[in-house]
């Protein structure tokens, strides 16, 4: 099949281990998806599976989009991704579920980072401020960002105020805690990007 599945984030809770050690979880709502396209080599250039999440009202959509939808048969749908084929067995209509992961299993989550607007370098980057008594007047703001003489400009990527979140966020190597395919729910150890109900990525971990 495909090694990732679409899903959506309910939230934090905690679980305990068999010896006792309380762990701190998130529960995804993973899938069900559905398989809406096949890409190959031959026609696409390369091989991937595209699969869609969440149901959707059919007169919400579009004619060209319906049209895509109707090859798989299964209704309309709010979100569509891509990703990898790791065997030929899965065909346009198919159903994922979250039986794709067991327990143990490394996965990496990807979601949209929560927003927090315009940011000074403190809250964005974690910079110390200046004094806050004997008449300083310099307290939350970044100081010297370049010289002169010499280089007589402002390095690319430096630290400064500005947009903060709102991004596209991987986290690598989370682990598997718990799988319930009777709730559609996985239970992985730790936080993972986006506000309650953002839609993230489910892959196998690349890194594990």
């Amino acid at each position: 099949m495909i090694n990732g599945i679409l899903g959506k984030k309910i939230g934090m809770t905690q679980v305990y281990a068999a010896d006792g050690q309380r762990i701190a979880v998130t529960a995804i709502e993973a899938g069900p998806c559905v398989v809406l396209q096949k890409k190959t080599t031959e026609t696409d250039g390369y091989t991937a599976a595209q699969v869609g999440f969440m149901q959707k009202r059919t007169d919400r959509v579009n004619k060209p989009e319906m049209g895509h939808f109707k090859k798989a048969g299964k209704g309309a749908f709010s979100h569509v991704r891509e990703f990898t084929v790791v065997d030929e067995n899965c065909s346009v209509g198919d159903e994922v579920t979250c039986a794709l992961f067991s327990i143990g299993d490394r996965i990496d989550v990807t979601g949209t980072s929560k927003g927090k607007g315009f940011q000074g370098v403190i809250k964005r980057w974690g910079f110390s401020g200046g004094r806050a008594t004997h008449g300083s007047t310099f307290h939350r703001a970044p100081g010297s960002i370049g010289q002169s003489a010499w280089p007589a400009k402002v390095f690319r990527g430096k630290k400064m105020p500005g947009q903060m979140g709102n991004a596209r966020v991987t986290t690598h190597n989370l682990v598997v805690v718990d799988v319930r395919p009777e709730q559609n729910l996985i239970l992985v150890q730790g936080a993972v990007p986006g506000p309650k109900n953002g839609i993230v990525a489910i892959r196998k971990g690349i890194k594990a």
